[in-house]
């Protein structure tokens, strides 16, 4: 997982509220092994109208999604983070998300900001008047800014998730962190395991 300390870019306004997980990622493409690949699929239905906000040129690698409430709500389906991921989006911002969609952004080092409402209707605005102007979303400051207007927005982020963006850890990487502990308890589990073979030659001394 790569480390996000700030994200800066342009920002695409899917002004659209209750965006489940299946809409992001439909079903049929659900079958994929791999982890990548996901993103030319994202809002695939949606993207069958020409006028949809992904197919506008203007907003192509836009490092941050704006969306509206109950962003990624729907089933848990880990595809529909992996696919705004491989979309380029580093920052998704929005009123609401569902639960689950959100914690599994933290696992992958999607940044989640949470803003309210008046905030989100500024900035969609923004980004609909102007594509190709500039936010900020620094997670150490744990701020939202629109640089050369003065305007600024703390939003909250869990700590152990701010942590794991900042240093990059993903699962695995936090497990790694204790390779040595892990090491260790290894080199002695022969030791805490029940002794089996003992009991199966001598079942007199291990009843029951």
């Amino acid at each position: 997982m790569k480390q996000v300390e700030q994200v800066t870019g342009n920002a695409i306004p899917l002004n659209r509220a209750d965006v489940d997980t299946d809409q992001i990622i439909p079903k049929q493409f659900l079958k994929r092994i791999e982890r990548s690949g996901f993103g030319e699929f994202a809002f695939f239905d949606w993207k069958k109208d020409p006028a949809f906000i992904t197919n506008d040129e203007r907003y192509k690698g836009a490092p941050i999604l704006l969306a509206q409430q109950n962003f990624g709500c729907g089933s848990s389906r880990e595809h529909a983070v992996w696919a705004i991921e491989d979309m380029g989006v580093t920052a998704v911002i929005a009123p609401s998300f569902g639960d689950i969609f959100r914690t599994n952004c933290s696992k992958v080092g999607l940044v989640t900001v949470q803003l309210p409402q008046e905030d989100i209707d500024f900035l969609m605005a923004r980004a609909e008047e102007l594509p190709g102007g500039q936010i900020v979303v620094d997670v150490a400051t744990q701020s939202v800014s629109v640089p050369g207007t003065g305007w600024s927005r703390p939003f909250e982020i869990d700590p152990f998730v701010k942590y794991r963006l900042l240093n990059g850890l993903d699962d695995v990487g936090l497990t790694l962190q204790y390779v040595d502990a892990i090491g260790e308890f290894e080199a002695k589990r022969d030791d805490l395991k029940p002794n089996t073979e003992a009991a199966f030659k001598s079942p007199a001394k291990y009843p029951g």
